[in-house]
């Protein structure tokens, strides 16, 4: 007689509170349907690829059933079907192998040389992924932020891969307190400072909310409502009487213990014109360094962080009312994410400013720019030999005063491609807060 071994109790609950559940993986203007690309969610290798016939995003396991290498190293074939680098085996949106090059004769289909397909939607701008069965997927509603829906904003997108788990991210946007201090100089200051009298208005399986009835800077801006939608986002929301309603949205995607990816949102609805136009007008790209320094605020400290979280946290005022919430939440419904799952080593100052793999090569915004840049600098270089040798022998004072002044505007256009190279590339690892 055979008994049974145990229910793993740890492993029915991160099923059903981590798996069962649709996540963000990618901004639709930032995927490339010429090519697969590759994406880890909760420890599991995918491979996202269009499918221009049923004009869909796919994921499926990033493993081809051949010889198991990651079929994100392949191509899209000439049949618009997801072909493998190794052996060049095709398969259709369904996972279904349809083509073996080295096949005699057809093979009749075999489950064994399926890919696992996991199901996906689309939605606010954002392609979704469900973590658990295929089947399941329709049951579940997708994490969406409701008001978006509403016409009128204006939203302001950014993501990166961030060297810290998905629970440490969520912790450190829902806790409004950090803010004048982490964030003095880029978004706060410290002279904002105060108590945050807080309370929690719902708790329960599927999130909580909260409310600030004074809100931040010292109440000058109104009050804050807050949603934490389990497991992976959050939002504050605000209005600004006279000025505008805005929001900060943070998705934090479980990659693997110690990491996960950041999808920040930042919604407007303006009672003017004028800040719409401005913000509009301004590159998304440049925006994006800007988010980066914020960010980088809170990256060396948070990393550290996690690898201290054994001891006990000390939580004595109502500002730490939503972090008190979100570790209930972790202690008595969900768990862990990546439960058993070793923490990477502790990466260097260096390696946490980077700015490239994090986003940039991954950003469409940020990539176009980085090539641009590489693009015109050799020019700006040409011109400015040319502007020299034109200066030495070109005859009478105002004619050289002009080249002058050309000379010193192609030195700092030089001075300042260089600068935005450096930023896209990596952080200098010094927060502004800190600035003497």
């Amino acid at each position: 007689m055979v008994i049974p071994a145990p229910a793993n109790p740890t492993s029915s609950i991160r099923e059903e509170h981590w798996l069962q559940r649709w996540y963000p993986v990618a901004y639709l203007q930032d995927l490339d349907p010429r090519r697969p690309t590759a994406f880890t969610l909760l420890e599991m290798d995918l491979v996202l690829w269009w499918d221009a016939a049923g004009q869909q995003w796919c994921a499926f396991a990033d493993v081809c059933p051949h010889r198991l290498v990651p079929l994100s190293e392949g191509r899209l074939n000439e049949r618009g079907e997801l072909e493998c680098p190794y052996h060049g085996w095709s398969f259709n949106a369904q996972g279904s192998c349809t083509a073996i090059p080295q096949a005699e004769v057809a093979i009749d289909a075999n489950p064994r040389s399926s890919c696992r397909r996991y199901a996906t939607a689309s939605a606010q701008g954002l392609l979704f992924v469900f973590a658990g069965d295929h089947a399941a997927a329709v049951a579940v509603p997708l994490p969406l932020v409701p008001v978006l829906e509403e016409p009128g904003w204006l939203v302001q997108d950014t993501f990166r891969d961030l060297p810290m788990d998905a629970l440490t991210l969520l912790e450190n946007v829902l806790d409004v307190s950090h803010v004048p201090f982490t964030h003095h100089r880029t978004v706060g200051k410290r002279q904002n400072a105060a108590p945050v009298v807080a309370e929690l208005t719902s708790f329960g399986p599927e999130g909580f909310t909260a409310t600030w009835p004074e809100g931040p800077r010292r109440g000058r801006l109104g009050s804050q409502f807050t949603t934490f939608q389990a497991p992976g986002l959050m939002w504050h929301d605000l209005t600004a009487k006279g000025f505008a309603r805005f929001l900060t949205v943070v998705y934090a995607t479980p990659i693997r213990a110690g990491e996960c990816r950041l999808f920040a949102r930042f919604p407007f609805q303006f009672r003017s014109l004028l800040p719409r136009l401005l913000l509009r007008a301004r590159p998304v790209w440049l925006q994006h360094i800007g988010n980066h320094t914020v960010l980088e605020d809170d990256q060396v400290f948070l990393h550290w962080q996690e690898r201290v979280q054994s001891q006990a946290s000390f939580l004595p005022t109502s500002a730490d009312i939503y972090v008190r919430a979100l570790h209930r939440w972790v202690k008595d419904v969900a768990g862990q994410p990546c439960p058993g799952s070793a923490l990477p080593p502790r990466l260097g100052r260096v390696a946490l400013m980077d700015r490239y793999d994090s986003h940039t090569r991954h950003c469409r915004a940020c990539s176009g720019a980085l090539r641009q840049i590489r693009r015109w600098r050799p020019l700006v270089l040409v011109a400015l030999g040319v502007e020299l040798l034109v200066a030495a022998w070109l005859p009478g004072l105002p004619a050289r005063l002009t080249l002058l002044v050309l000379l010193g505007g192609s030195a700092l256009l030089l001075r300042q491609l260089n600068r935005w190279e450096r930023q896209l590339l990596r952080g200098d690892g010094h927060p502004p807060r800190n600035a003497l």
